[in-house]
């Protein structure tokens, strides 16, 4: 990527990384380290990552990490911040309630996610209210694991598309993949209250316990 950027693509992308310093060493190692590795002087979004377990959003604001994050967007290494997480919603209600005004949240925005520990019912209301970027992602439930239930790939990304996000962050690992999310998203109209309910109802009898969501409870 850092050899593509070089080439010219900079001016010509938004970049987002992400960054797993809790403590204002970790989390400046990491982001020198990004810009060294995409041969670039800035990050357009920079993301703490993955706040999953117990303690992180307090370690985040007393370890230093938020105000190393300020500074750096002060310098213009940075433009945006936000965070990603997909396991306990809680732990997003406790970022948010920090006295930090977040650009960006990035989470599971997925049929599944709906009847279990569900950011789209706890989390996504409170982005919407307060204007901050939602970045949806798992789409599909990760590794595909929605198909395993009839539900189409069209289906999954038409219902999360559907949601009011930002962006959705959708997985390609072929050139295949590719050009079926680029189908899916040409051909793609929001669907109706009725639809979403129809496809969440299809859903519901795999989606109770998590066991599908390995992202939330591996």
């Amino acid at each position: 990527m850092g050899l593509a950027l070089k080439e010219g693509y900079r001016d010509k992308v938004f970049l987002m990384t992400k960054n797993h310093g809790r403590d204002a060493a970790t989390f400046r190692r990491q982001l020198d380290e990004s810009l060294r590795r995409l041969q670039t002087d800035h990050i357009d979004l920079l993301q703490f990552h993955e706040i999953i377990h117990e303690g992180e959003p307090d370690r985040i604001f007393s370890e230093g990490a938020i105000e190393e994050a300020i500074k750096d967007r002060e310098k213009g290494k940075i433009r945006f911040i936000g965070f990603t997480g997909h396991r306990w919603p809680h732990l997003f209600k406790e970022m948010l309630g920090k006295n930090f005004e977040w650009d960006t949240v990035q989470m599971p925005t997925n049929l599944l996610d709906y009847h279990y520990r569900s950011f789209i019912q706890e989390i996504l209301p409170i982005l919407v209210e307060r204007g901050i970027g939602i970045i949806g992602m798992k789409s599909l439930g990760g590794r595909g694991q929605i198909v395993q239930t009839g539900i189409t790939p069209s289906e999954a990304i038409s219902y999360a598309l559907s949601l009011p996000i930002s962006t959705l962050v959708s997985g390609i690992d072929s050139l295949d993949v590719l050009a079926q999310n680029l189908e899916i998203v040409r051909a793609w109209a929001p669907l109706t209250d009725e639809e979403r309910n129809r496809l969440l109802e299809r859903i519901a009898p795999w989606a109770g316990d998590g066991h599908l969501e390995h992202y939330k409870t591996a």
